[in-house]
């Protein structure tokens, strides 16, 4: 496992912007002058779109230059290239809501994952429509709060949702096999800040009982897709797919437990790779810097 971040001493500088000459000449005399010594960098050269993505992990060695600091002096840079831009604190965990409804295989692997070190977030609040995962919740020693949702009452659910995420100060929400369609409006009010994990299967199939639909048409592979929550049900930016191989020897059971095993990994990684600031949404997709 990497060495962890050092608080206030290390930063995360990622950026986007139309592509022009001297871009990164830019980025790193602006660090030269604020002491900074890059530790990673990635970048990407759209040509289609004509457009540059990049991503700095970088640590200053000068004792007086904060965090504010170093946002006000990128400050001309980013208005000379016309950068869209974010930096961060690379020690700061992310804070995060966690949903779930009945399966608790995704919402079980982030907490113990989160417990170990192995993502830098931390977890005020499990939101949940049933009371399943009460009890899981009380052994990690985090709050768990029982939001049941009918059709009457969804839009009450949603706003004590919201309330959530204002009072705790949620930077990401995570929707680790929630079964409940979020409304449009809260879609947009968590643009960019939630990420939900579903089944994807070649072909893809729709409704109750995938696993099932998938055995009886004879699949080759499995696998899960995790994604950015849009009003576009299941087609917001894709952060993270992956696939595994099965045969006719599968039975369906088997197909749930290896369909949990690979959710539980690509969710992982997609609030691992956000949490460290290495997605940047463009338009319908993402280049991620995993």
């Amino acid at each position: 496992m990497s060495p962890r971040p050092q608080p206030g001493r290390e930063f995360v500088l990622t950026l986007s912007c139309p592509d022009r000459a001297g871009l990164v000449h830019a980025v790193t005399s602006f660090l030269v002058r604020h002491s900074g010594n890059i530790l990673e960098s990635r970048q990407f050269d759209d040509r289609l779109q004509d457009r540059f993505f990049m991503r700095v992990h970088f640590d200053v060695s000068h004792p007086g230059v904060s965090l504010d600091q170093l946002r006000t002096g990128f400050g001309p840079v980013a208005e000379a290239y016309r950068i869209t831009w974010q930096l961060h604190d690379a020690a700061t965990p992310t804070r995060t809501l966690i949903m779930v409804s009945k399966f608790g295989h995704c919402l079980n692997d982030l907490l113990f994952r989160q417990s170990t070190g192995a993502l830098n977030i931390e977890i005020p609040a499990i939101v949940s429509n049933h009371r399943d995962f009460e009890p899981l919740a009380r052994n990690y020693g985090i709050p768990f709060h029982h939001i049941p949702v009918t059709k009457d009452t969804k839009a009450q659910a949603e706003a004590r949702l919201l309330e959530l995420v204002g009072e705790l100060g949620i930077d990401l929400v995570v929707l680790a096999r929630y079964m409940q369609i979020l409304s449009d409006d809260l879609c947009k009010q968590l643009d960019g800040r939630a990420i939900n994990i579903h089944h994807s299967f070649l072909p893809s199939f729709k409704g109750a009982r995938p696993y099932v639909q998938a055995h009886e048409r004879g699949v080759k592979l499995v696998g899960a897709t995790a994604h950015y929550v849009t009003p576009d049900l299941d087609e917001g930016p894709i952060i993270e797919q992956d696939v595994v191989r099965v045969d006719h020897s599968h039975a369906p059971d088997d197909l749930v437990t290896m369909g949990r095993d690979v959710e539980a990994r690509v969710l992982a990684r997609a609030v691992k790779w956000h949490s460290e600031s290495r997605v940047l949404v463009h338009g319908r997709c993402t280049v991620v810097f995993g």
